[in-house]
């Protein structure tokens, strides 16, 4: 198969031979680079590495008066799904409104990842940032990516699927191995061993059915607190858990974050948030929270995994908390930030088949599993849209279903335009999935329009459930106010009587029990964005300045030392 191949198309020969000369000197040694001069070049030398069988991993083309690249970039969104494609543009061509709404286009359309600026003289870092940021992404979903984990297992549900779902909340990169297929026999070795799922680590570690805690620590990750008394314990590892634990530690707090299974909450499973302040080429969730987790880290925040937090109550100036294997955690101040659980479809046949063609949330890094396969996507918010754009590149077709009459009413405006320019994308507006099932595996769903009650048995390969999601507020005391729904009630939605127990008002963000805040997504009126999440952790810890510099108040009406027990 040899090398995989860098293609760069631009019908400037000065220009085409510098682009050559920056790829050449930086990445010959481990790419194979081909430059050519237009379009018709291109086609020839990918009809050739067709029939070598070679992995095409980064396209470059730029265009000229005669010359467009769109049609080519199309052929191959279709030939080579997997290959991650650049429009080449010259140096402040993006102050010119026709080059933006070209490149925004292309994007739209599934076309084009993003854009590059052509090098100037060398060597041109800029330039080299941006290709290797692509060759990165295209590693990452090949499954080729640097301490890449393998899981291999004789079935993709039960255990298997448990442990990659561990490593996927942690944001592991990782590539999953059927036990019988080539690479799965490879990597098992012989004699194979005797028990099935096995997890390989970089390091060449191998676990045998590991539980989820000895996955969890071979990588790396805590399970258990460092310290029980510490200034600040953050509930939940979604963006607004990461934000707070980002901006607490470097105010020089001791911060521990607790979460039941890993970091990023449901953003993890975003394949590209495109409308991110910072990233102009988009972000996946999993690469954020990876980012953010270690930023957390490096600053001096504290992290425990795979544990639960099942109670919270006052204790003199301190709050304490109980978790399921470290027994008690004192803090001078709590943030919330449990995000919300997965709403269920609730058809049985169907929640049977959880992880053998039935999955909630989004594709993450399997998207490329669905290649040639048909797939649906239940949701009508923007997590539903990721999920319909990231399956588009492989799936044969992707049908979007939407309870809600049109997609506006609650995804953003450029996916909706996104999602609607992708051809092999369908959108059934309306409608509402009441049945399914399959052997082993998901075969078929029963689809009910709303408005006629008519019923369609469609055949599937594979389901994606995004539709919404219920606070993870159970566990919380009586004595935190939440609303009908179960989001925690903060600031001046907090209720007074009966419900505030200090002569002051709540802080923003503050819930009804003292010193505790609550940010994203568990919070009641909160936006459902990764940005405002991250948002509300940053102003938490202005709050919690407030809090702990404020002096120690009082009420005689209620008394909030009350424990669990």
């Amino acid at each position: 198969m040899g090398s995989p191949v860098i293609l760069a198309v631009d019908p400037d020969p000065e220009v085409l031979a510098g682009i050559e000369r920056e790829l050449r000197d930086r990445y010959e040694r481990h790419y194979r680079v081909i430059c050519v001069g237009s379009a018709s070049e291109a086609r020839e030398r990918l009809a050739e590495l067709d029939a070598s069988g070679a992995l095409l991993a980064l396209v470059l083309a730029g265009g000229g008066p005669d010359e467009d690249p769109g049609t080519l970039f199309a052929e191959i969104r279709r030939a080579h799904p997997h290959a991650k494609r650049a429009m080449l543009i010259g140096w402040g061509q993006w102050g010119y409104r026709d080059a933006g709404a070209t490149i925004l286009e292309g994007i739209e359309h599934g076309r084009i990842d993003h854009y590059v600026v052509r090098p100037s003289a060398p060597p041109d870092e800029q330039f080299h940032q941006a290709v290797s940021t692509f060759l990165l992404e295209w590693a990452e979903e090949r499954r080729s990516a640097p301490y890449a984990i393998h899981v291999v297992g004789d079935s993709w549900a039960g255990r298997a699927y448990e442990l990659r779902s561990v490593l996927e909340s942690c944001a592991f990169p990782h590539a999953f191995s059927l036990a019988d297929s080539a690479e799965g026999r490879t990597l098992l070795g012989s004699p194979p061993p005797a028990e099935l799922p096995v997890v390989i680590l970089p390091d060449g570690t191998t676990l045998t059915n590991p539980s989820d805690a000895e996955l969890t620590r071979a990588t790396g990750s805590s399970i258990e607190p460092e310290d029980t008394e510490i200034d600040l314990l953050i509930v939940g590892a979604g963006p607004a858990g990461l934000s707070a634990a980002v901006y607490g530690a470097s105010e020089g707090f001791r911060t521990l974050v607790v979460d039941t299974a890993g970091i990023g909450g449901q953003a993890r499973s975003s394949s590209m948030i495109r409308n991110y302040l910072g990233f102009p080429r988009g972000i996946s969730g999993a690469l954020l929270a990876r980012q953010a987790y270690e930023q957390a880290w490096v600053l001096g925040a504290r992290f425990v995994f795979m544990q639960t937090v099942t109670a919270l109550w006052a204790e003199g100036d301190r709050l304490a908390a109980t978790l399921t294997e470290s027994g008690e955690i004192r803090a001078r101040a709590v943030v919330l930030s449990t995000g919300a659980d997965y709403r269920r479809l609730g058809v049985p046949a169907l929640e049977a088949l959880g992880g053998a063609g039935v999955f909630y949330g989004g594709a993450g890094s399997d998207a490329n599993r669905v290649a040639g396969r048909d797939v649906y996507v239940l949701g009508g918010a923007n997590s539903a849209g990721q999920a319909a754009l990231a399956l588009a590149r492989y799936a044969r077709s992707v049908t979007l279903v939407a309870r809600a009459s049109s997609l506006e009413a609650a995804m953003s405006q450029y996916l909706v335009r996104q999602v609607r320019a992708i051809p092999n994308v369908g959108i059934r507006l309306g409608t509402e999935i009441v049945g399914g099932g399959g052997n082993g595996w998901l075969t078929h769903l029963v689809l009910r329009d709303r408005a006629t009650g008519e019923e369609e048995t469609l055949p599937a390969d594979e389901l994606f459930l995004a539709i919404g999601a219920n606070p993870r507020t159970d566990w919380l005391p009586d004595a935190i106010a939440r609303d009908d729904q179960g989001f925690v009630l903060t600031g001046g939605d907090v209720p007074h009587s009966g419900g505030w127990p200090l002569a002051r008002d709540p802080y923003p963000l503050e819930t009804s029990m003292p010193g505790v805040l609550a940010v994203g997504d568990v919070r009641h009126g909160s936006i459902k964005r990764v940005a405002s999440a991250v948002g509300e952790g940053s102003v938490a810890i202005r709050v919690l300045h407030r809090l702990l510099d404020a002096e120690p108040e009082t009420s005689a009406a209620i008394d909030v030392t009350e424990s669990p027990a």
